[in-house]
């Protein structure tokens, strides 16, 4: 005993600055480790091997799956989504923005095809005129909203707008997973100090007794490599809580499930399922040609039903083919403007909705294996390869360790 205290007192600067490098390796490791999944957003050096893209943005793709099957599957559905919307109130939000594309549109189609004729109409006639067309806007909106909730999933992919939507933004994919997992990813820092000071003690026990070179390197791998283990491990296990004397014992993500819903409800529902992004996945998803059918078989029998009596006459007067044509630049003039028309009913939409209050709600009543899944997957996408640069920095930094005290 007196021969370790002498060997302690010898170099009492030595062993004192153990736990505390220990720990501070155990700290940067683990912050490092945080910071290669996130960062950088798109990849810095030379492809394919020299140089380093975040894991989540480089995995993007993936990780916007990941949050799809958590959103489609246990939280929300595109049929759910459209049957939410009553087609009355739609119609209504867009009744001022339909009545002043009209006369645009009646104008510019006979302007191509009839611009003699439309020069010298009576103002009282064009007026007629725009006012039918815009009586059948309300039927046209409904028709349209009817079949689009019977074929909701023939003519939109929720999947892939969110897929799409995250994957094209991954600063937003980034965002998602750094709040929803915030506290965790603090612990995970903090807990690589902690952790790193116990096997600091440890490593000067041992240190006391054996003084062998191998042993610093060693421990600073150790530590490099355990904190992270550790601290993956207690985010997520046990799943349910385990009571230990007075104590109950949880995984932090899992424990924190109420608040977590809350914040992934908010981020979801303003960020990614938006009455915008919505609507874009409608005009611009793989089925939006069955959509502009669809828009086109009803826009085409409007049009029929105002030339419905005359239509014999028109016909002869322009010829069938350019009736065809007529009605076909209808539909285009009108796919043409549906983008900006369609921002009409966004705030209706986010009403209706509710999609924040929806999204929280039913994640608080995910069970535990379900719930974890939401952010295990950040972690598991190459760990390996986090766990081993901290296990090879702890390496590097024992190793200076070592040659700093000799």
């Amino acid at each position: 005993m007196d021969s370790i205290l002498a060997t302690f007192l010898a170099n009492p600067f030595v062993y004192l600055s153990m736990p505390l490098i220990s720990g501070l390796v155990g700290f940067a490791t683990n912050v490092l480790a945080i910071k290669m999944m996130f960062e950088p957003v798109d990849f810095i050096g030379r492809k394919p091997l020299l140089g380093w893209q975040g894991i989540i943005p480089r995995r993007a793709p993936k990780m916007a799956a990941i949050s799809v099957e958590t959103i489609t599957r246990h939280l929300i559905s595109q049929e759910e989504i459209f049957n939410r919307l009553d087609a009355n109130k739609i119609a209504s939000a867009l009744e001022p923005a339909l009545n002043d594309l009209v006369p645009d549109l009646v104008d510019d189609i006979m302007e191509q095809y009839q611009p003699r004729l439309w020069e010298f109409t009576p103002t009282l006639v064009k007026r007629r005129v725009y006012h039918n067309v815009q009586r059948e806007a309300p039927a046209l909106i409904h028709d349209i909203m009817d079949q689009l909730t019977r074929n909701i999933s023939q003519v939109y992919d929720l999947e892939d707008m969110v897929v799409t939507t995250l994957s094209d933004n991954k600063a937003l994919l980034n965002q998602i997973f750094q709040e929803v997992g915030h506290s965790e990813f603090r612990f995970i820092s903090r807990s690589g100090f902690y952790f790193g000071v116990l096997f600091g003690v440890l490593q000067t026990g041992i240190w006391l007794f054996f003084q062998e070179l191998w042993l610093l390197p060693a421990f600073g791998l150790l530590v490099g490599y355990a904190t992270n283990v550790i601290a993956l491990q207690m985010i997520f296990k046990p799943r349910d809580p385990i009571g230990v004397g007075p104590l109950s014992i949880q995984g932090l993500f899992i424990k924190r499930q109420s608040e977590v819903a809350r914040d992934y409800g908010r981020l979801v529902a303003n960020s990614v399922l938006t009455p915008a992004n919505i609507i874009k996945g409608l005009l611009q998803g793989p089925h939006s040609d069955r959509f502009f059918s669809m828009i086109t078989r009803h826009v085409q029998r409007v049009v029929d039903n105002q030339s419905s009596v005359a239509k014999p006459v028109v016909t002869l007067a322009v010829g069938t083919q350019t009736y065809r044509d007529i009605k076909q630049s209808a539909v285009n003039l009108l796919i043409e403007r549906l983008p900006t028309t369609l921002q009409h009913i966004e705030k209706y939409a986010d009403e209706a909705l509710d999609l924040e209050s929806t999204l929280s709600h039913r994640l608080q009543r995910l069970s535990p294996a379900k719930f974890e899944g939401m952010l295990r997957p950040a972690f598991e996408q190459d760990e390996w390869l986090l766990i081993l640069v901290g296990a090879a920095l702890g390496f590097c930094v024992g190793t200076a360790q070592l040659l700093f005290f000799l």
